[in-house]
């Protein structure tokens, strides 16, 4: 079997996605718009990603 190199960087970019989901969802609730903030939270947690990725290279 192989073992995971320790020298790798874990990838933590893929939390970007949920986390702004669960923010856009839950400002969705507050404001009353749930559609629109949960598609702005996606956008953001999909840009969040990018950025984080290109960051750890």
């Amino acid at each position: 079997m192989a073992k995971k190199e320790k020298n790798k960087k874990e990838d933590i970019s893929g939390l970007f996605i949920p986390a702004g989901l669960f923010i856009g969802i839950g400002l969705g609730f507050a404001l009353d718009n749930l559609v629109a903030w949960t598609l702005l939270g996606l956008g953001v947690g999909f840009l969040g990603m990018a950025i984080a990725r290109i960051l750890l290279k």
